[in-house]
Order: C-alpha cells, then structure tokens, then sequence
C-alpha cells in the first residue's frame, strides 16, 4: 500500500478498541503509511484548535486518503467552508452527527453548513439505522446535499466500538482498494 491514510478521531477518542485503532494497526501491519494522531483536548474539544491541527496534519503528512469518525466530519466540514485545505484523493465519513447537535461539551461545533466542496476526488458517506446522534432522514438530506454515494449500516449504532466495531474487515478493504 502506498497511500498515506489520515485518520481523524471524533468526540473523546478513538482508543482500542474503536475501529479507528485497529484499522490504524492493520494498516501499519502492511507498511502502510498511516497518521492516527490525537486531537488537542478530545473530550472538551476546541473548534478552532482542532480545524488549525487537522490543517496542519492535511498540510505536513499530505494524505491521500482522510477517514472522519463523528465530529471529526464536523471538523472537515467547517474547513471545507472555509477553503483552507488541499484536495484529498478520497474521502470517507463514518457517522457524522446532526447539523443541530446540541451536546454541551461540543455545542460550539454546532450548526454547520452543508460543503459544497469536499475537497475530495472521491468520498462516501457511511451511517447507521439506528445512529443516536443522526437520523435517516438527517443521513438522507446529508448525503443528498454533498451528492456523494452513501453505505448505510444496519442497527449499528454509532459505528463505534460500543456497537461491535472494533474490527471491521469492510473498511480496510476500502482503504485496500486503491
């Protein structure tokens, strides 16, 4: 593999034994090239520090491929508004909460707007049935406003470790697949 995958941790981590962690594994098991970085202050996340360290990472690793778990597309979303990073090969965004979350640690993320640019050659949408944080129809009107195919996963919660998802085979064959 000679991709360099940037994966981008949402609210609180994504610690073993969050799929993040394991796919961040599984890939260096390969000599894969991978960026798995710890975001400044997970659980009581500041806005415009974490969009200034993703800018960063996109700016020094040079991914070719990103992968946002929850908030992290939040991130990515509000930097794709404000047109300050670099197009990326593909894009994949796992679980993206509700433009109109209102968690009180995170609220400051909150509402965002829609991208009408990704920054992305490539990028899909993966959701859940049964998402705490986004509804189907939320994951519908999402997906139908960034015009980009979407995966939708049945009863799979928040796509986390606490919904089975530690290991998951499909979105390493998705990495693999370029």
């Amino acid at each position: 593999m000679k991709e360099k995958v940037l994966l981008l941790h949402g609210w609180g981590g994504s610690d073993y034994p969050h799929w993040q962690s394991w796919l961040a594994g599984e890939i260096a098991k390969d000599y894969g090239c991978v960026c798995f970085p710890l975001l400044d202050n997970p659980h009581f996340p500041s806005k415009n520090r974490q969009m200034r360290q993703v800018k960063g990472f996109l700016e020094e690793f040079k991914p070719h491929t990103v992968i946002c778990h929850s908030l992290a597309n939040v991130i990515w979303f509000h930097l794709c508004n404000a047109k300050v990073i670099p197009t990326v090969e593909r894009l994949l965004l796992v679980s993206p909460p509700s433009p109109q979350c209102d968690i009180e640690n995170i609220r400051k993320f909150f509402p965002y707007a829609f991208p009408k640019n990704l920054h992305a050659k490539e990028a899909m949408l993966v959701t859940s049935t049964d998402d705490p944080y986004l509804t189907t129809q939320e994951a519908s009107e999402l997906q139908m406003a960034l015009g980009i195919p979407m995966k939708v996963l049945e009863n799979a919660g928040h796509i986390n470790e606490k919904s089975g998802y530690g290991s998951w085979s499909w979105v390493l064959e998705w990495v693999k697949s370029k």
